[in-house]
């Protein structure tokens, strides 16, 4: 029998890498790390925690504003992006160290250092050092891309948006995913004039038209210069800014712009395909049910196999993983029914099928009710909330929750496990509501809006 240095190499210090390296070594493999940059990955250094941390500094403006309106002295002095910046980053180490003790602490071997893969068996890491592993698990998750066209390179990513010496006064953001709309949001809500482009006829495609088109509404309605239907011609450096010429004749001078267009995953040079493991047409790792290769002792989780790209999902993936190698329990990864939370403002939460989507499938009922919460009634703004539930006609069940409120990701994470459950509307409606609240009309909609 042939004996490895490792039982298990992994090739990535992102959340899945981490929980799956951690979790085999407490079967009492032996298992190896490698991290080129820093650990914690997308999520932890250039993702959702700085980003949540950055969107809970832009609500502050409207949240004075909306003290003063209750009878608060609120007086809203400047925004210090230094300040602010500081404690981010010292946050952001604080929590790299969290996840380098994690594997300390289980035993795992690590390396500061990029790997590659020689054979199905082989690592080898930029120093030229030579490991044999029984399993390898690529686990080097995705980066935002650059689009192909003249100019590009002036402009910057969400991973260079957490190290702005200086937050600029007007900004332009390309895109129309998540990662666009939040950090148009964000930066609005920071003071920066925020001007957004997305080329196609409604921002996150992908996601309930109705709720989309209420999250495009409150972008506007909340200072976001949003032009759909509208892509950039070219790009020059003139001064310290930019000047951009778009496809609706807008000739604008901005102090950044930045790209929200694309990710990819972290693949090349890898020495994948060498090796035969198959690659996508995006370069994604392709993978079974189990998160195998076409290289049996070769497995891949998270963004690097581009299926569902989430944090939460890439470790569900790594746990999967290490069940079935390690623990002798063939254990498919489910990517079914996934809650998921867009921190815009106001945030969407959602699950299941939209209502196009369903509409497609057979017979529905949507059960929806858009209105001004009472706290911003009371303040006397105008921000409006949706509450959507998707029923199919037959059976009853609930095939989709979409939600649209401040609060909406913390409201999806408990309406999710119902909806994964199988509940049906007849379930939602025995639940007594919780009152006052926003979310007690998940429970109180009686009558359908419309049948399809």
């Amino acid at each position: 029998m042939q004996d490895f240095d490792f039982d298990l190499f992994v090739i990535g210090g992102g959340s899945g890498g981490v929980r799956a390296g951690r979790v085999a070594a407490q079967t009492g493999a032996r298992v190896a790390l490698a991290e080129e940059d820093r650990y914690g990955g997308t999520c932890v250094i250039r993702g959702c925690v700085p980003k949540k941390l950055m969107v809970f500094a832009s609500e502050f403006p409207a949240a004075m504003s909306q003290a003063r309106a209750y009878g608060w002295d609120v007086q809203q002095g400047a925004f210090d992006w230094g300040q602010f910046k500081g404690q981010l980053h010292a946050e952001l180490d604080r929590l790299e160290g969290v996840y380098r003790n994690i594997l300390k602490n289980n035993g795992v071997t690590t390396f500061d250092a990029r790997a590659s893969l020689v054979d199905a068996h082989t690592v080898m890491l930029a120093d030229g050092r030579r490991f044999s592993a029984r399993h390898i698990l690529l686990a080097m998750g995705g980066r935002p891309v650059l689009p192909d066209m003249p100019g590009a390179e002036l402009g910057i990513t969400s991973n260079e948006i957490f190290h702005l010496p200086e937050l600029p006064k007007r900004m332009l953001i390309i895109g129309g995913g998540y990662i666009a709309c939040e950090f148009a949001c964000i930066l609005n809500g920071l003071g920066v004039e925020v001007t957004q482009f997305y080329r196609g006829a409604q921002i996150l495609r992908g996601f309930d038209d109705e709720a989309r088109g209420l999250v495009a509404e409150e972008m506007r309605q909340n200072g976001v210069d949003l032009h759909l239907g509208t892509n950039i011609l070219s790009m020059q450096k003139e001064g310290a800014q930019i000047r951009v010429l778009a496809t609706n004749g807008s000739d604008t001078l901005f102090d950044q712009v930045m790209f929200a267009t694309g990710r990819a995953p972290n693949t090349a040079g890898m020495g994948l395909a060498e090796i035969g493991v198959r690659l996508g047409r995006n370069g994604q790792v392709l993978v079974d049910d189990y998160s195998q290769t076409s290289v049996p002792s070769i497995y891949a989780v998270g963004d690097v196999t581009d299926r569902v790209n989430l944090t939460p999902v890439a470790i569900r993936e790594g746990m999967a993983f290490v069940e079935t190698v390690f623990n002798a329990n063939p254990t498919p990864v489910d990517h079914a029914l996934i809650p998921t939370a867009i921190f815009t403002q106001p945030e969407m939460g959602t699950i299941g099928q939209s209502e196009e989507e369903a509409r497609a499938i057979g017979p529905v009922e949507i059960y929806a009710t858009s209105f001004k919460p009472m706290r911003e009634s009371f303040a006397g703004g105008t921000q409006r909330v949706l509450m959507k539930l998707v029923v199919c006609a037959t059976t009853r069940k609930v095939l989709g929750c979409h939600i649209v409120a401040p609060g909406a990701g913390e409201m999806i994470q408990l309406a999710g496990i119902a909806v994964k459950m199988g509940a049906t509307k007849e379930d939602f409606d025995r639940t007594v509501a919780v009152h006052p609240t926003m979310s007690e009309e998940i429970v109180t909609m009686k009558q359908p809006v419309r049948s399809a």
